[in-house]
């Protein structure tokens, strides 16, 4: 909901670092790599009761996921970039959940499900929303450097992480958490499949 009013914030703080890795000659898929390495130690971390570990290994994951867009600009960016980005973040995303499902599957196994599930309609309304935006030449405002359309939300992720941050703050307390952010979840989900309904309108394939 509010990334992009912090997106300029951000790519401030990460271009003096992301200027160091780029005369260094680090790729930005590399760090996509290292990034999503260490979101899967933060949910083997949850996973085995952790919790703080795992929030810092989360909060790792997003300094990583800025700082590979940050070097991509600089270096030039990619479509396997692009892709890596996307498709890491989305398993990352789902991943969390699980990892306190793991951790306690008599509470937290059906509120992870649908967590989960709910990650699934936000993922797939936003990835279909962007092929049929880039097969008609649309470009997203907010999000001008972005290698594919990104198209906001109730749910984005600033929302995302803040909820996963209070999960690992307030263990005991995810059921709810994950219910209710699955909730906000379909509202986005729903906005969203209304929006491809009206902007995609009028074609051929109707």
């Amino acid at each position: 909901m509010i990334d992009a009013r912090l997106l300029p914030i951000q790519r401030a703080l990460f271009r003096p670092f992301a200027e160091a890795l780029a005369r260094a000659g680090v790729r930005a898929d590399r760090i996509s790599l290292a990034g999503f390495g260490l979101g899967l130690a933060a949910v083997a971390a949850i996973a085995a009761g952790y919790n703080l570990a795992g929030l810092a290994l989360i909060l790792g994951n997003r300094l990583f996921d800025g700082l590979d867009g940050a070097v991509a600009r600089i270096a030039g960016p990619t479509d396997r970039g692009a892709f890596l980005d996307v498709a890491l973040d989305f398993v990352f995303y789902a991943l969390v959940p699980l990892g306190f499902a793991l951790a306690d599957p008599g509470a937290n196994g059906l509120p992870a499900a649908t967590l989960i599930a709910a990650f699934v309609g936000t993922g797939s309304s936003f990835l279909a929303f962007a092929v049929i935006a880039a097969k008609r030449g649309k470009s997203a405002a907010d999000y001008p450097d972005k290698g594919i359309h990104y198209i906001g939300g109730l749910t984005e992720g600033f929302e995302t992480i803040a909820v996963f941050a209070f999960m690992c703050i307030l263990p005991g307390y995810f059921p709810v958490l994950a219910y209710g952010f699955a909730a906000a979840c379909a509202v986005t989900t729903v906005l969203r499949l209304r929006r491809g309904w009206t902007a995609f309108k009028g074609s051929t394939a109707d």
